[in-house]
């Protein structure tokens, strides 16, 4: 897994492995909108508003939910941490002029200041090219400090972001940005499993659970395409979890003491591992993507290609042998695409020796 293409240096390691999972799938190879897999996006960690999830039959999924096993005691405390992106549809206007009218009833049409713009899948305009495209912008709900001994009863936190619109003037053009209004809700809750400890500290197995509701009201049957539920759904969607005075149990390596408790957690649409430091537990991050405990940044890696099962090497050697026009599209895609675009460019030849043919520790069998 590589990291984030954005991070600052002082990141701990649980938010860089939250934000590869973040932005997996983003924008891939050749990385430029106009590219077949670029049209189909956001299929990881979706969770979408309750009237599409039931027109689709199951297919999608309105809620995502998180379970957990922790030894805790009285003063036990979690910080319950959910992250996505929220996704921001941005189209291109192009300037009409009396010699090029639209059709009466044409529907594409936006004004602005008096003048008239047609919408178009791109526009091209002083070696620049803006084409229609879906943005992200990264959102947080953070509930902290709960105490593990109250969660009983559940708590459930409601969330919302407001709609939002601009528009930007180009030579020519116009770039409108649009985000739909979103809303929702976290619950969260523990049960006690059993005792683990025959001292007095009253550790206890416990068991948490976190469910993420899309609360949007969104009338499913006009909705033109998935992109339309998109606009209104949380997208790459993960929770981290932390402790102060207790510690997380693996469900992938526990002992068999704990075996029953570990097959009795339902996890929908994410699995927790363990992330940190090997050996520590008090940290999780829940994610929809496939991880083993403690995942690790390849310390190699110069930044994210925004595909966590890729090799660094081939990726960075097919974007050098993109074409011009190839650079220019992905170039003028986002920021990210750009910064991905100009750090490979700007790589030295030893970071580029150093992407090749890396060694790794490999423990001798004991079989």
């Amino acid at each position: 897994m590589s990291a984030p293409a954005r991070e600052p240096q002082s990141e701990r390691l649980v938010e860089r492995i939250a934000n590869a999972v973040l932005y997996e799938g983003y924008i891939l190879y050749p990385y430029r909108p106009s590219a077949v897999k670029n049209q189909q996006r956001w299929n990881f960690g979706v969770v979408c508003p309750e009237s599409y999830a039931i027109a689709q039959s199951g297919t999608e999924s309105s809620a995502m939910q998180t379970e957990c096993l922790i030894e805790a005691g009285p003063s036990t405390t979690i910080d319950v941490k959910v992250r996505f992106l929220q996704l921001t549809k941005r189209e291109v206007a192009e300037l009409l002029t009396d010699c090029r009218l639209p059709p009466a009833d044409c529907v594409h049409l936006i004004e602005e200041d008096g003048e008239k713009f047609l919408l178009v899948p791109s526009l091209e305009v002083e070696e620049k090219i803006y084409q229609a495209w879906q943005e992200a912008v990264e959102r947080e709900v953070e509930v902290p400090q709960l105490l593990i001994s109250e969660l009983d009863s559940a708590k459930t936190i409601a969330f919302n972001f407001p709609a939002c619109r601009t528009i930007e003037r180009v030579p020519d053009g116009l770039i409108v940005r649009e985000q739909q209004a979103i809303a929702g809700e976290i619950e969260i809750s523990s049960k006690v499993l059993n005792s683990v400890s025959a001292d007095k500290t009253g550790a206890q197995l416990i068991k948490v659970s976190v469910v993420i509701r899309n609360c949007v009201e969104f009338a499913a049957a006009t909705a033109k395409s998935r992109d339309d539920a998109l606009m209104h759904s949380f997208v790459s969607t993960h929770t981290i979890l932390e402790t102060q005075q207790g510690a997380f149990l693996s469900l992938l390596d526990h002992s068999e003491q704990f075996q029953k408790g570990a097959v009795d957690c339902a996890n929908k649409g994410t699995f927790p591992v363990l992330v940190g430091e090997e050996g520590s537990r008090d940290c999780l991050l829940s994610s929809p993507i496939i991880l083993y405990d403690y995942p690790q940044i390849a310390p190699e890696s110069a930044g994210d290609l925004f595909d966590g099962t890729e090799i660094d090497e081939i990726l960075t050697l097919r974007i050098m042998s993109l074409t011009d026009e190839e650079k220019r599209e992905m170039r003028n895609a986002d920021a990210l695409a750009r910064q991905l675009l100009e750090r490979t460019e700007s790589m030295s030849p030893d970071q580029l020796l150093n992407l090749h043919g890396v060694m790794r520790k490999v423990e001798k069998s004991t079989n």
